[in-house]
């Protein structure tokens, strides 16, 4: 009983004293250099962005799971329709592209959605099943009567430099919240077919809607260019180029030390740590607040005991859809920000290992079920993703030193670079070993 009242009385001081010694790491991280840290602060603020994105897409998956215990496995795809937002707003509009086909291109999806509709109707009035495919039927010629001349005139457009429909030429941050709209709209879709059924089928049909998701993104050319990618997506923020030409910058960064080159490195990755701290923190106050309302209450009874809140006269079922639409809302724009700061859409770059695997780790190594607990875990875990990349090889080449040179340690130092793979698997183990709820338990 003592040492139940011991734990109880230290765990206020818990999160701040992870969160002390992550800051701790990052200073480590800018300041020291040797073999375990850069000492570089370009280097130290990379890792916080990333991880800060990071952080705002394990909300989302804690908002889903640990608000209402529903399992998530296409975080990727979700992550890349919100990732398309910013090619589609803030890119400037393709020249003769939307003359070639975008007129006939809208009306190819609103046929499609009119169809949908209607085969609704059909079905609701009637109850033919064999009514409801005929509507279907002729609706998918109309549709790929419409669609497939669009999309090969627009393609044709200048194929060598876009081929795509290009975008709005609106305000890069706009792209954020309609990434999160993309991701929502993708969610009620998913969650209108799979939330009626068991957990282990929403979790089959969420991993088979991701890689459909990714699979258009490379496919499609029209919309993305597809695996030939987009570059050069706007910036809210400076460019390093022109604050390495602008004179007081050059005198204010000799004034602190640093030459012109690092110190806009440096600037720019502020400024970009600026606005995601306060996207983060916005979204935790959000989420803080609901998670304390009557509504986050009857979100965490449904979660523990989904027959009791059903007898209760809670709509279960509609209960998860808005919690599942919030939380891939909060991954979309988590997407949007992530294509955003890298200035660059690869669909081939969206790897379910990464983006949907990962993201489970921070979530459960940061405390399912706690906002500030899954900030944690996901700054933490992608700072020892990014760092197992060089600690790995390091420890290897320690490790097989003393051994004579062949086959045997040629293969271990070859296989160095998967170290970071072994390093998520271990620190999953030794959480859910030594504590399972996570570093910063729900309370």
């Amino acid at each position: 009983m003592s040492s139940n009242r011991q734990a109880s009385a230290a765990s206020p001081w818990r999160a701040p004293i992870l969160f002390a010694a992550l800051a701790v790491l990052f200073l480590l991280e800018g300041t020291v250099r040797n073999g375990l840290f850069s000492g570089s602060w370009n280097t130290a603020l990379a890792i916080l962005n990333m991880g800060l994105i990071s952080a705002i897409t394990a909300l989302g998956v804690n908002m889903q799971w640990g608000y209402a215990g529903l399992f998530n496995t296409g975080v990727v795809g979700f992550l890349a329709i919100g990732g398309l937002a910013p090619v589609l707003v803030s890119l400037p509009p393709v020249q003769g592209a939307w003359d070639a086909g975008g007129p006939r291109l809208i009306g190819a999806l609103l046929a499609g959605l009119g169809t949908l509709a209607l085969a609704k109707i059909v079905y609701t009035r009637t109850g033919r099943i064999w009514a409801m495919a005929l509507v279907l039927l002729a609706g998918l010629v109309a549709y790929r009567w419409l669609f497939d001349p669009a999309v090969l005139a627009i393609e044709a457009n200048d194929s060598a430099r876009t081929g795509n429909i290009g975008g709005l030429g609106l305000p890069v941050l706009l792209s954020w919240i309609v990434g999160g709209a993309f991701a929502a709209a993708a969610a009620w879709g998913v969650g209108k077919v799979a939330l009626g059924l068991r957990s282990d089928y929403l979790a089959i049909a969420t991993l088979g809607i991701g890689e459909i998701i990714v699979a258009v993104l490379r496919n499609e050319n029209w919309l993305a260019r597809g695996v030939m990618n987009v570059t050069s997506i706007p910036r809210p923020v400076p460019y390093e180029i022109d604050l390495q030409q602008n004179p007081a910058f050059v005198d204010f960064a000799a004034r602190w030390g640093f030459g012109a080159a690092e110190a806009s490195g440096i600037w720019v990755k502020l400024c970009y740590m600026s606005l995601f701290l306060v996207v983060l923190l916005g979204i935790i106050l959000l989420a803080e607040l609901a998670l304390k309302s009557p509504w986050g209450r009857m979100m965490r009874a449904i979660r523990d005991n989904e027959t009791a809140a059903e007898a209760m006269g809670k709509d279960v079922t509609a209960r998860h859809l808005q919690i599942f639409v919030l939380g891939s809302a909060v991954i979309g724009i988590a997407g949007a920000m992530m294509i955003t700061l890298d200035g660059l859409m690869a669909p081939n770059s969206y790897n379910p290992l990464r983006y949907t695997f990962l993201i489970w780790v921070m979530v459960i190594v940061g405390g399912s079920g706690n906002n500030w607990g899954s900030v944690l875990g996901a700054v933490l875990i992608w700072f020892l993703w990014i760092k197992a990349e060089v600690w790995g090889p390091n420890l290897i080449g320690a490790l097989v030193g003393p051994l004579p040179e062949g086959d045997i340690k040629a293969h271990l130092l070859g296989s160095a670079p998967h170290m970071r793979f072994i390093a998520m698997g271990l620190v999953l183990l030794l959480v859910l070993r030594f504590a399972p709820r996570g570093l910063v338990p729900e309370r």
